[in-house]
Parts: C-alpha cells; structure tokens; sequence
C-alpha cells in the first residue's frame, strides 16, 4: 500500500525539498491550502484535503484537516479492529504528518498587536493534527521542526524510521503544542499582567549543558525560555564555557550594577558583592571597588555597566588580580586584545541590553517560591531623618550610594561606603551572617581606617543599639537603614549619644 504523508505547515522553510524527496520515495503527498499551492506551483503531485474529506473548505480556511477521514486516517492503530473500521469507511492510512503552527508567540511579542489579530493566529487543526500524530508515534511519524527533514527523509530512505525516532519526534510535537498552548492561555487569560497567577507554567529549553553544578558530582544545566537564548542575554566573547557557580555570580553583579547611573564596578564573590564603586569612568571606579576588600576579589567576578575599553583592562593590569569573568554591555577590540594575551582564561560576557526579570523563582523542598523582584524603594518608601544632627552634603551623597549598594548584599547586609568629588564606594562589607551586629563588625574589619568619616547602610532595622554604637567605635559618622524596631527609640538615642546622623527610609531589602 502506499505511504500518505499529509503536510500543513505555516513557516515554509525546506518543504519543496523534503516534500520532493517523499514524492522520489513514492509517497502521496496530501496538503490544503497555502501549503497545497506552494507544493503544486513547484511542480508535485498533490491531493487535496477536500479530495479526502469529500468536504471544501470553510469559514475562511478555519475548517480544513478537522475531520474522521483525516484523523481516522492518522489515529488509527496497526491492530485488526481499527483496520477494519477505516475499511469499513473507505479510509487510508496516513503514515507521516508534517506541521508547524501560526506564528502566535512572534504575533503577541509585536507592538500594539489587537487581541482580535492575536486570536487569528491561533492554530486550531495544526495543533489537532500534532497531537493525534505524536500519540499515535507507535505507527506514525509526526515532524513539527523544518530542521528534521534532512533527518527523516534519510531515514526513510534507509527503509523506515525505527520507534525510538518516531517517540523522539513525538516529544518534539507534544512540547511545541504545550508551549505554544500555555502562551495562548496566558495571553487569552492576561496572566502577564498578573506576576503571581493562580497556576503557573514555566516553559523552558536546555540551552546549555554545564560540566557539572556547584560542586562537581552534581550535574547541571541552564534552561531558558528560547532555544536561542544566549546565557544571561549577552555573548560569550572569550574564554571557558560560563559555569554554574559563574553564571549565578555574573547575574548578582549584573543586577547589582544596573542601579546606578554613573559608570560602577562591582566585584562579586559567592553571590555577595564585596566591593562596589562608582566613577567618572570604569576604569577609575575598579580600584575603589577593589580596595573594598582586594584578599575576596580573589577568584571573582567583575560587572561593568559602561563598555570595557583599554583603560579598563589597563587598570585591571595594574592590579594584578586573578578574575574569573567579566560582565559589560561591550568590550572594545583592544580590550578584548589585552584579555586574549594577559588573561585568555577570563570569560567575558558582552550584554548590551540589561535583561532584568520581575519575577524571582527559587526552589524549595516540595515546591516554589515566587516572588516580584526587589526594584529598590517602593513609591510609599519616605525618607526620614530622626536624630538631632542632619548628615551633611557629602554623607548624604555616600548614604544614597550605601544604600542602593546594601540591597545587593546578602542578609544581614551591612555597606560601609564614603564618597567624594570622585566618586563613591564601599569601603567594607559584611553579609551572610545571622548576626546583625557581628555584620558590622565584619564591615569594620575589612574597612580598617577607611572606616573613619564612612556611612553605614543597613539592610533591614536595628533591633538592638549595639549595631550603631559598634559602627561609632570604628569611625562611622552615618547610618541610614530602615527603621521600624521595637526600640528604635533606644536606637535614635544611642545615634544623639554618639553624634551620629541617622536616617530611617521605611523600607527592607532583605536579600535571602
């Protein structure tokens, strides 16, 4: 008997080939619609769908494959019973279904798109014809993806397409109709504009295969939304693939960057910045960022929220520090020159577009956490000055900076920061402790002298007096942080005590 493939493909890409290549094998060949014509104008012979349906087409072409003698055709199973029920309505077998769907995702991503446009581009017989193939891959052949033609027609040629072929295509159609189904359900219902939706679908494709995960007997992987997604939205210029451990890194400095308007250095190490500087230029803002704790740079991960040029690996040369990768929004050609020779091993990531998301997702035992991203303060976030002294002109300066600084550090989150004419930075930090107090007691040893005549930021409040009076001792003048403890009293009056300025902002960044 001989083969019928029946091919319904929206993207055209390869069809006359492939198609011309199942007419050399001796398939029919049945089509509708712009696929029938782009197939008959190249010269093949080709059925109608109408020609087996014994039914036109209608409703503006919305109604052509939806019926028993095409999907009776391509379900029914290679067992006596289902045999005899298409003998007994005079229908063939179809062996191989070719379809791709309505382009709706690239329809939606368009500006200023209607919804009566977007619900045109819902495929309704292509993802019909999908599924009922996929589900019958025991006996038929399903190819969703144009790059697979090459593929199956080779294995036809060889004889057959064996099962395990047959169930890889399967998946590869079932997951285009899931995710194209889930944008379709998330456009109709208006689940973008609802961050946290009653039921959430991630849909994700492994775009990279990691050497392994945080430690090396534990396998990784890093999965996107978009096949074509590039690790962080940049590319990787130079160097080894981006580990796990590096892109977790990366993104923590990139995120840390972006806040700022001036050009801003942050190095980061295990998640946690430990040096953060802003300049008239990068390449002045890396030793400021650097000397916040120059022995934790060790082994870090740079970010740069200007492009890198010469002066910037002029200055990273000067300091002689080993790097594991660096982030910007480009590199000149005579930095990427520099690199290759000094540093070959030094990944460097070029993202020209800041790609934040507002939505966080993080695993925990039997579930999910999601949450909207911290963007700094809220709009009902008011900034208050509630000790005796006001901060001058310049620890003002360095109290914004701590503060925007702080919200990218890790819990319990102390930024000691100063700033000048120059510029601002952080001149010691202490994160990650359960301690608040021993924070800053960690801020003040990695600022040493440079702690005399800083301001200290606080990610959450004091709930005790002992943190201001421990920044006092080791020289801070300043303190911004969120205020709301039960003995912020105790606190206010520790700061008059000391003669430092506080300042209460009525907003938390906890960063867990």
């Amino acid at each position: 008997m001989t083969k019928q493939a029946i091919l319904s493909v929206y993207d055209k890409t390869g069809l006359l080939p492939f198609a011309q290549g199942l007419t050399a094998l001796g398939w029919t060949l049945i089509a509708s619609g712009g696929t029938a014509r782009a197939l008959t104008g190249a010269g093949l012979d080709v059925t109608a769908v109408s020609a087996i349906t014994g039914s036109p087409e209608m409703l503006g072409g919305r109604v052509k494959t939806l019926h028993p003698a095409i999907h009776g055709g391509i379900l029914a199973r290679d067992i006596p019973a289902d045999q005899a029920d298409l003998a007994a309505q005079n229908i063939q077998p179809i062996d191989l279904v070719v379809c791709n769907l309505y382009p709706f995702q690239q329809t939606i991503a368009q500006k200023d798109v209607t919804l009566a446009e977007a619900v045109e581009q819902i495929d309704i017989g292509g993802v019909t014809l999908l599924r009922a193939a996929a589900k019958n891959f025991a006996r038929v052949a399903v190819v969703c993806d144009p790059a697979d033609y090459e593929t199956v027609l080779a294995g036809l040629r060889a004889g057959t397409l064996d099962e395990a072929a047959r169930r890889r295509l399967a998946a590869k159609a079932f997951a285009l109709t899931r995710d194209y189904d889930t944008a379709v359900a998330a456009y109709i219902g208006e689940t973008e504009k609802n961050l946290l939706p009653q039921q959430m679908t991630l849909n994700l494709v492994r775009t990279q295969a990691l050497r392994y995960g945080e430690n090396p007997h534990q396998a990784a992987a890093l999965y996107a939304p978009d096949l074509d997604a590039k690790p962080l939205g940049g590319t990787l210029l130079q160097g080894k693939p981006l580990s796990y451990n590096n892109l977790l890194d990366l993104d923590a400095a990139w995120r840390a960057a972006q806040p700022f308007d001036d050009p801003t250095v942050v190095i980061v190490k295990h998640l946690s910045p430990c040096g953060i500087a802003t300049a008239q230029t990068a390449s002045l803002a890396f030793p400021p960022a650097l000397a916040s704790d120059p022995v934790s740079a060790f082994g870090s991960v740079i970010a740069v929220n200007r492009p890198v040029d010469a002066a910037f690996a002029a200055a990273v040369e000067t300091a002689s520090l080993f790097i594991e990768a660096v982030i910007a929004p480009s590199f000149s050609q005579e930095a990427q020159q520099w690199f290759a020779k000094h540093k070959k091993n030094c990944r460097l990531i070029a993202t020209p577009e800041p790609i934040l998301s507002n939505l966080e997702i993080r695993a925990i035992l039997g579930g999910f956490l999601a949450q909207e991203a911290d963007a700094g303060d809220p709009p009902s976030a008011a900034w208050q000055v509630v000790s005796q002294r006001q901060p001058t002109v310049d620890e003002w300066a360095a109290l914004r900076f701590g503060w925007t600084a702080v919200q990218h550090v890790k819990s319990n989150a102390i930024v000691f920061a100063n700033s000048t004419a120059a510029g601002a930075a952080t001149v010691g930090i202490g994160g990650g402790l359960p301690s608040r107090v021993d924070a800053v007691k960690l801020a003040a040893v990695k600022a040493g002298h440079k702690a005399h005549g800083a301001v200290m930021a606080s990610d959450a409040f004091f709930p005790f007096p002992d943190g201001v009076t421990a920044a006092a001792k080791a020289g801070v003048t300043a303190v911004i942080e969120p205020g709301g403890s039960i003995r912020d009293e105790a606190v206010i009056a520790a700061a008059d005590k000391l003669g430092l300025a506080l300042v209460f902002t009525h907003a938390r960044h906890f960063r867990h």
